[in-house]
């Protein structure tokens, strides 16, 4: 009785001693065989869908996505043990001790079948991670939805002006196209091009409510408020004005006046100095108020509820209060009739314009000797035919040397009506205020 007690204890102390020597990794055919009342899914999970083993299954997913043979061998370069323990269990022996780890996929897929976790890989990965992707299908679907949104765009009224068809090969091209496909958002690619079409342009009345534009088109009044839609129509606005895609809320606001839309018609204002007018009874106001010789201050509520037509055969345009209050102050009731723009043109601005030009009124334009102020002039002489006012050469060098003189900011523009002035402010790096050319323009307003 005691010698096989010592018997059966040198066993025991020999199996464990033996176990200790094993290597590592070392995994008895016993380690992979089911558990009692394990089904397929657990032995799944406990052979494959481990931590350890996750990036097998996207190796393995990867290739069958991208339609590839899911055969040979994979490796995994730096592998830690716990990974090592976790394929040695997977295979059913051990996997080396060397610092890349390598598993022979026609392995993995005997040992799930034979272990009965699942009907190969296939069935493995989407058991564990979902269904597998057919990224080829994918691939071919987007490029009928591109194809299919790019004919969409370049069948709009505006396919054959210059700018839209640089926005449309843009977005074509970077990937925007794309990427809203894959977020379904592909109808904006629809919505974007109606709204560029609804937009004033040339000659014709300007100030289109925001809201009201988004709910005509897409019956969302909200849908061009800040997001993807109004993204897109913004990159296609920033081509057709030449300038670069806005970055900041200013950028933008610039643009959506540019085009004549805005968030609030009472917010857009023009200030004027004695513009006569008929129409009633803004017209009334605004002749009583050049009579006096006082400025008037018009919304684009009330030039669109009370249209006027301007009587003034030349009208002049400055960019600065000062300007106007000069010539309020000095020149009152003889003054010449004056808009000023207050920096960039407000809609309001530019439908007060658009109405004198109907007329026949020749408009003179006058803008600061900066990059922003030629970039003004020169839409002004493309949309209204505007004359420039003081806006030569000799201006420029008899503004700088009045002194005073501030450096130049922002993105060049050319100078089309004369080109030595851009040229000269390019060298010279220095802006010229309106406020420097104060005498010149008043002798103008007042002749």
């Amino acid at each position: 009785m005691r010698s096989s007690s010592r018997s059966n204890a040198g066993l025991v102390v020999g199996d464990f001693a033996a176990r200790a020597a094993a290597p590592a990794d070392a995994v008895s055919a016993d380690a992979v065989s089911a558990e009692p009342g394990e089904g397929g899914a657990s032995r799944l999970q406990r052979l494959l869908g481990v931590p350890e083993l996750a990036w097998l299954v996207e190796r393995i997913r990867g290739r069958l996505e991208r339609a590839e043979p899911v055969d040979g061998t994979v490796t995994l370069v730096g592998a830690t043990n716990e990974q090592r323990r976790a394929a040695a269990r997977l295979l059913g022996r051990g996997v080396g001790r060397g610092t890349s780890l390598s598993i022979p996929l026609p392995e993995v897929d005997a040992a799930l079948r034979d272990a009965g976790a699942a009907a190969g890989l296939h069935a493995a990965v989407e058991a564990l991670t979902g269904p597998v992707r057919n990224l080829a299908a994918e691939r071919a679907n987007e490029v009928l939805h591109w194809e299919a949104a790019l004919a969409t765009a370049r069948s709009s009224r505006l396919a054959s002006l210059p700018w839209y068809a640089a926005w449309v090969d843009e977005i074509g091209k970077d990937g925007t196209v794309i990427r809203l496909i894959r977020q379904r958002q592909g109808s904006l690619l629809e919505q974007a091009p109606a709204i560029l079409e609804r937009l004033p342009g040339g000659l014709e009345p300007v100030g289109i409510l925001r809201e009201e534009l988004a709910e005509t088109v897409t019956g969302d009044a909200h849908a061009l408020d800040p997001g993807p839609l109004a993204s897109l129509v913004l990159r296609a606005l920033a081509r057709r004005e030449d300038v670069r895609a806005p970055a900041s809320d200013d950028t933008e606001l610039a643009l959506w006046t540019a085009a004549g839309v805005v968030a609030d018609d009472l917010a857009s204002q023009v200030l004027v100095l004695n513009v006569r007018a008929g129409g009633e009874p803004l017209g009334r106001w605004l002749t009583e108020a050049a009579e006096a010789g006082e400025p008037y201050r018009v919304t684009l509520h009330q030039l669109t509820a009370m249209p006027v037509l301007p009587w003034a055969i030349d009208l002049y345009v400055c960019e600065s209060r000062a300007v106007l209050r000069a010539a309020a102050g000095r020149l009152g009731a003889s003054s010449a009739p004056l808009v000023c723009t207050e920096g960039e043109p407000s809609v309001a601005c530019r439908r007060l314009l658009h109405a004198a030009v109907a007329t026949g009124t020749r408009v003179h334009w006058h803008s600061g000797f900066t990059w922003p102020g030629l970039r003004a002039t020169a839409v002004a002489m493309r949309r209204l035919r505007a004359e420039p006012w003081l806006m030569g050469e000799g201006d420029y060098r008899a503004g700088l040397a009045a002194g005073g003189s501030g450096s130049l900011r922002g993105p060049e523009s050319p100078s089309p009506w004369d080109t030595r002035v851009a040229e000269l402010m390019r060298r010279s790096g220095r802006a010229v205020s309106e406020e420097q050319l104060l005498p010149e323009l008043l002798a103008a307003l007042s002749a």
